[in-house]
């Protein structure tokens, strides 16, 4: 299961899916540490990118996490927000480290962005429940995204054949 690092979500993965793989979106990571360095270096561009290349490509992509988050707990500031950013950052880190593993991942075949589940779901639900002048109960938006899936899956008319069966 793929998600941004947010609580809620692990919560319902928990729950619906006991024993499934947690991985944090690699995009949503990297953005952590973009706000960081903006945070960090306000107004200087090229410091941001330096300090961000630095970290993510030495310790986020590489899943060393503990010693990213170690990095940024020993950052010199003395401005209260950046030392807050600083905090907050750090502790999202290290709480989702084991959902970051992002090597790991890779050599298992598993996916650690969801742009391609992102763009699935503007296929799939966007461009048929967002029609302009289109509202739906959650009643109805759940029947047609359910027969949306079985056309796009090619079993459209076993659903209906299915249906007359019953």
């Amino acid at each position: 299961m793929i998600g941004d690092g947010a609580e809620w979500i692990w919560n319902l993965a928990d729950l619906h899916f006991p024993g499934a793989i947690q991985i944090v979106d690699l995009y949503h990571a990297r953005q952590h540490l973009w706000e960081l360095a903006r945070k960090l270096y306000p107004n200087d561009a090229a410091k941001q990118k330096a300090w961000m290349k630095k970290h993510q490509r030495r310790l986020l992509d590489k899943g060393k996490i503990e010693k990213l988050a170690l990095t940024l707990r020993s950052i010199d500031a003395t401005h209260p927000e950046v030392i807050e950013k600083i905090r907050i950052e750090t502790n999202y880190f290290e709480r989702n480290a084991e959902r970051m593993r992002y090597p790991k991942f890779r050599r298992q075949h598993l996916f650690v962005g969801s742009g391609v589940i992102e763009a699935g779901c503007k296929t799939v639900i966007g461009s048929r429940l967002k029609q302009s002048g289109m509202f739906w109960t959650v009643r109805g938006a759940n029947a047609i995204v359910a027969l949306r899936c079985c056309h796009l899956n090619g079993q459209f008319e076993d659903y209906w054949e299915g249906r007359r069966a019953a």
